[in-house]
């Protein structure tokens, strides 16, 4: 007879207030075999707080393919396991997501218990446009691949939201504003405990801010995104530093005719298609063409 195999159910734990947890969250916690934690000796504190007496096993980032595969073998033997993280959702910024790509690749089931998510409660808090949203967690420790991350949040139009830690957090600022130039910014701190506090600033007025006042707490950014206004016109100056008829023949490699390509040169430029036909006849006698 062939055992069914169990389910991987991801819990999300309070990210500091914990009657934000769950009636859900703790019946599930209680009903399973296992439950796989991030750091056993940080949960413990929320298991004895509610009364949970289910064994626990660590799972975290140094271990989470050895483990892992320890753990999809209980699942398809049909085990239960309830998966946590110190706070928040597993799987978001976590190595939950590889347990969770282990379960898929061997047919098991995995299903979501939600809760309290700092970026998502931040964004919330900050009233900066939701719709379209950016979530980069932490930027990386490596100089070389955090310059690219940089560079690639520097043309970001979504709205921006970044985990730091107190300790590289007036680092991490000075290097947004240098790359990103400045920025609205809501600086979210300590989310849903005692000393919650949002701060509505800009990227220039929270350096200066650091500079004074040493950070404390887990800080959840906000960044404005940037504006396509600012983006268009940019774009615009660019065109305008180069020769028309290589404006035109850019567009002409991308596939549109000559016409066509004249069209959107005039549009970029703020000119009429007349006073594109004029100046490339110049031009292009110039240079020979």
């Amino acid at each position: 007879m062939t055992t069914e195999a169990g389910l991987l159910y991801l819990c999300a734990t309070p990210i500091g207030n914990l009657e934000d947890m769950t009636y859900r969250a703790v019946r599930i916690l209680k009903e399973v075999d296992l439950i796989a934690a991030e750091d056993t000796r940080n949960s413990i504190k929320l298991l004895n707080h509610f009364d949970i007496h289910t064994s626990m096993t660590s799972y975290h980032e140094y271990n989470k393919m050895e483990k892992g595969h320890i753990l999809v073998k209980k699942l398809l033997e049909g085990q239960n396991i309830a998966l946590i993280t110190d706070a928040g959702m597993p799987g978001i910024s976590d190595p939950g997501e590889e347990l969770v790509h282990m379960c898929h690749e061997a047919g098991i089931t995995v299903t979501a218990v939600p809760g309290a998510c700092a970026c998502v409660t931040a964004l919330a808090l900050s009233g900066r446009p939701s719709r379209r949203f950016c979530f980069e967690a932490f930027l990386p420790i490596d100089k070389k691949e955090r310059r690219t991350i940089l560079s690639e949040l520097s043309k970001e139009t979504r709205t921006i939201i970044l985990y730091e830690a107190p300790h590289r957090l007036k680092k991490t600022i000075s290097e947004l504003l240098e790359t990103l130039g400045d920025r609205k910014l809501s600086v979210c701190k300590e989310l849903t405990k005692r000393y919650e506090n949002i701060w509505e600033t800009t990227l220039a007025e929270a350096c200066v801010h650091y500079e004074i006042q040493d950070p404390k707490g887990e800080y959840v950014l906000v960044l404005e995104g940037r504006s396509r206004a600012e983006m268009e016109m940019e774009r615009q100056q660019d065109y305008k530093k180069m020769p028309l008829f290589e404006h035109v023949k850019f567009y002409e490699e991308q596939g549109m005719d000559r016409k066509t390509a004249m069209k959107q040169a005039a549009k970029d430029r703020g000119i009429t298609k007349r006073e594109v036909y004029q100046t490339l006849l110049l031009e292009e006698s110039l240079h020979g063409d």
